[in-house]
């Protein structure tokens, strides 16, 4: 039997997050920024050596956009020459798993096709 009476109010989505996960992986270079901090290459410079393709340019507006959501953290030495290093925060690290997740739900809708 329905309740007629009873009002289902709309489910509206995480718009933040989504807002998040869209844009770190609409990024190009996002996730192999991930990679190459995995892999312990944390300074930019290094990063755009070891990457072909990737610009300074680009790398400096990915690293801000995943720094404003609050993914990365820059951490600058008092040194001369400066330095710069990226980690990744524990914010980064559940956003990780959750793409690990979708990489996941994209091979089993891979194979059912």
């Amino acid at each position: 039997m329905i309740n007629k009476d009873k009002k289902i109010e709309r489910i509206i989505g995480p718009a933040q997050s989504a807002r998040m996960v869209e844009t770190i992986v609409g990024c190009k270079w996002s996730l192999t920024v991930y990679q190459l901090l995995a892999q312990g290459v944390n300074r930019p410079g290094e990063m755009v050596r070891v990457t072909e393709g990737l610009s300074t340019k680009v790398l400096n507006q990915c690293l801000k956009r995943n720094i404003e959501f609050g993914l990365l953290e820059k951490l600058s030495y008092p040194e001369i020459p400066p330095r710069v290093e990226y980690t990744i925060t524990d914010l980064g690290y559940k956003l990780l798993s959750i793409l690990d997740s979708l990489t996941q739900l994209q091979e089993e809708i891979n194979k059912s096709k």
